[in-house]
């Protein structure tokens, strides 16, 4: 059986892309006060962007929605610590994530957002069709399974292993 063709993004490419998403959003006039990580594959993402966009705040937001390859909750999960927005109220806030398939977990964290920021934008590097959210700020579009260089490798660990010590 063939493999369906993939979307590979390695290291050097990352690099490249970040700091052409960052540029569009600089040449779109926005400037957002903190960038909102969406863990685990926004991580990277939100690092990169905010070096390039010299936004100083970060916070991270942990959404629990895909539980392996095609595999998901029924719907995102935000697990805890979540941010205090409470002090945010005129703030500018950028959602970063490495992708929107569905739109799903991005939906989340604009709704956790919604109310309690002056203004949400989304910046993601990869974004699909039937993603229900579109972003305002996009890399590149693709219906293709994508290779991140964080995650096409399985873990070093052995979640098996008994940890001594």
């Amino acid at each position: 059986m063939e493999q369906p063709e993939r979307e590979v993004l390695d290291w050097q490419t990352f690099g490249r892309a970040a700091r052409e998403l960052a540029q569009s959003i600089a040449d779109d006039n926005f400037r957002p006060d903190l960038v909102l990580s969406v863990a685990r594959g926004g991580l990277l993402v939100a690092g990169a962007l905010s070096y390039a966009l010299d936004v100083k705040s970060i916070h991270m937001l942990n959404v629990l929605y895909y539980t392996g390859i095609d595999q998901r909750l029924d719907a995102p999960l935000i697990l805890d610590p979540k941010p205090d927005l409470a002090d945010l109220a005129a703030a500018r806030i950028l959602i970063a994530d490495d992708v929107a398939d569905t739109g799903a977990t991005l939906e989340t964290v604009r709704n956790f957002c919604a109310g309690r920021v002056a203004e949400v934008r989304c910046a993601v590097l990869y974004e699909k069709p039937e993603s229900t959210v579109r972003c305002e700020y996009v890399w590149r579009r693709t219906d293709r399974w994508i290779n991140f260089p964080w995650s096409s490798l399985p873990p070093v660990t052995d979640p098996d292993a008994q940890v001594t010590g």
